[in-house]
């Protein structure tokens, strides 16, 4: 089948403002809270002028590490968030908000699981090709290979990106099976889903960039420094939780196009 991204974009933003106010509160809860709180609580730190990458790299990696006991129980509840919207979006059950939050967090487990191994197999694949190009001692070839493996990842992420769906909406607890399920799905049509998700994610970016340089200038006349970077977080964080929304509903249409009727899906309005 050939992906259609404006019937996905159309069922997408349909079913989203169909849906309004349940997907604003699953979202709010699951995904703007723990977002906002991790970003207000661990602020990440702003390199010195004229710091080298390395050091900047070995600030950023302090952070994570440090950050890290947080991070770990914010992807859980957000990943739970995710699978829940994804299970409104598609089940043809009609599932309350209740029985979608319960399905969310049993699904939990196998979508981190898929994440982990795809981020897994990802940094092994890459580190080895990279160790053998530093090797041969030529950076040409090491900058090369730093290109290619990008390419890769991203492939890899559009080629896998519907493995979320597949264990929302199929019911797939096996993650190996989940990536492979969405491997195949995308089949033929990866190009198509790369430039969908690279638009809608430049859209989005641009809008965001726009929004917040406004509110920035606003916040800098009206608030002190500290008052204004955090009504500023604020608002990035209610924006990157819209632009997840949408994501998610993308995907969800993107799986129901190619998965077809066989997947016990449809783009509805919630109960």
């Amino acid at each position: 089948m050939k992906f259609d991204s404006n019937r996905a974009w159309k069922e997408a933003s349909e079913a989203i403002a169909a849906n309004r106010d349940v997907l604003s509160a699953i979202a709010g809860v699951f995904i703007l809270i723990p977002t906002l709180a991790f970003s207000l609580l661990f602020p990440q730190p702003q390199p010195p002028a004229g710091a080298d990458p390395d050091a900047i790299m070995a600030q950023m990696q302090a952070f994570y590490v440090s950050a890290l006991p947080w991070l770990i129980p914010v992807a859980i509840v957000q990943g739970a968030g995710t699978m829940a919207l994804l299970t409104l979006f598609t089940d043809r059950t009609r599932p309350t908000v209740g029985e979608a939050i319960r399905r969310g967090f049993a699904s939990i487990i196998p979508y981190l699981l898929a994440q982990l191994l795809l981020g897994i197999g990802i940094g092994i694949i890459g580190g080895a090709l990279l160790a053998l190009a530093a090797l041969t001692g030529v950076n040409a070839l090491v900058a090369v290979v730093l290109i290619a493996i990008g390419l890769g990842a991203i492939y890899t992420a559009v080629k896998t990106s519907l493995s979320s769906a597949v264990i929302a909406v199929e019911g797939e607890r096996n993650p190996v099976s989940a990536l492979r399920r969405s491997w195949q799905l995308t089949r033929g049509n990866s190009g198509r889903i790369a430039m969908f998700y690279l638009l809608v994610a430049v859209a989005f970016i641009v809008v965001m960039m726009v929004v917040m340089a406004l509110i920035g200038m606003l916040l800098a006349l009206l608030l002190d420094g500290e008052t204004a970077t955090a009504v500023a977080t604020v608002f990035s964080s209610f924006l990157s939780t819209a632009m997840t929304v949408y994501f998610v509903g993308i995907i969800a249409a993107i799986h129901r196009q190619l998965a077809g009727p066989s997947a016990q899906q449809v783009m509805s309005t919630f109960e």
